[in-house]
């Protein structure tokens, strides 16, 4: 039975074995779960294709958050990178655009995958749905890799936190920014040493990061905080494939995640009253949807 409490023991397994650690994780869970590699297999496949769904529903140029106050991002993004890609070029500038939009689903109360969180839940199909798509990889191969991805992320869980309202914005984007970075650098035919580093320059890159909801919704800046952590996933798979690995263990940078969350004021984590939830404009938005003021809830 493999153990989920340090990324490193996942690594070392993977590497004793001369296994991807998405095929122990497989079995390993299958055993655990008293089920079969395929049926566990079948439902990770069905996740993707809810990713998937909900990328397309947030591509439709009317799609609206309940509150009115986002909407038809992911259309406008995609329409833009398919002008010639933009700054970013187009894979990532369409990545970004399919981030957007199942932010955007979840905004609109779609069916979404929450990986690891309904607020993070587009960096991981983000990165995912590009490749299928855009780069032409197997499903089979982008299924297997959310194995990876959901078992850092279980590390991550009990090693840190995957929540707002316990870490901040670090624990939601930042986890998941890290568990994508690590699928798509199994992806890349990368080692699990590198999908390691990637999970640790990923924290790095969004470590401190705020959980501060306008409004208390997952709305803004939420939805484009997708967008940061998609780039930071594909960065920092790009930095362990070039070799660039992390000074910083990966389980040392789980362990500092979680002592900043630990420190940070009640105020920024989930509470809506700090950071842009406490600016002006922020706190007449909540008043315009809510009829309240922050300190009124």
């Amino acid at each position: 039975m493999l153990h989920y409490d340090s990324i490193a023991g996942l690594v070392r397994e993977a590497e004793q074995k001369g296994r991807r650690i998405s095929e122990l994780v497989l079995k390993d869970q299958a055993e655990v779960l008293e089920t079969t590699e395929l049926a566990l297999y079948e439902k990770m496949e069905t996740d993707f294709l809810v990713m998937t769904e909900s990328v397309q529903t947030g591509l439709d140029k009317n799609q609206r958050s309940m509150s009115g106050l986002t909407g038809g991002e992911g259309y406008r993004m995609n329409r833009y990178a398919e002008k010639g890609g933009g700054l970013c070029g187009e894979l990532l500038g369409r990545a970004i655009a399919r981030a957007l939009a199942a932010a955007g689903c979840n905004a609109s109360m779609g069916r979404i995958v929450a990986a690891p969180t309904a607020g993070s839940c587009g960096i991981l199909p983000g990165c995912l749905v590009s490749l299928r798509e855009d780069r032409g990889f197997a499903e089979r191969d982008i299924v297997m890799s959310m194995f990876t991805a959901g078992a850092f992320g279980m590390v991550i869980a009990g090693r840190a936190s995957i929540a707002g309202a316990q870490g901040g914005c670090q624990a939601e984007c930042g986890s998941a920014a890290a568990m994508a970075a690590a699928a798509l650098v199994e992806l890349m035919g990368g080692t699990p040493r590198q999908c390691a580093d990637a999970c640790a320059i990923a924290i790095s890159n969004q470590m401190g990061l705020v959980c501060d909801p306008v409004a208390g919704l997952v709305e803004i800046p939420c939805i484009q905080r997708n967008v940061s952590g998609l780039v930071i996933a594909f960065s920092s798979a790009d930095l362990a494939l070039a070799g660039i690995g992390s000074q910083i263990p990966a389980d040392e940078c789980l362990d500092a995640m979680r002592q900043v969350g630990d420190a940070m004021s009640p105020s920024l984590r989930e509470t809506a009253r700090g950071g842009l939830a406490a600016t002006p404009t922020g706190r007449r938005l909540q008043e315009q949807i809510f009829g309240t003021q922050p300190s009124d809830r």
